[in-house]
């Protein structure tokens, strides 16, 4: 029964993160209560490999 709660607990944290992220961050704007957190998610998300998408010639619109 803990070990649920502490999960759950645990998932409320990352949504919220999320939420944080996308909410301010994301969009370009500074998180108001705590901007070193803003800051941290920046250098966070700029850090993650991004996958690039591959084109073939015959999808490229001319």
């Amino acid at each position: 029964m803990l070990a649920v709660v502490i999960v759950m607990v645990l998932i409320l944290l990352l949504a919220g993160a999320v939420t944080a992220y996308v909410a301010y961050p994301h969009r370009g704007e500074e998180m108001p209560v705590a901007p070193w957190i803003g800051e941290a998610m920046e250098r966070a998300a700029d850090a993650a490999p991004v996958i690039e998408p591959e084109y073939h010639d015959s999808e490229r619109k001319h």
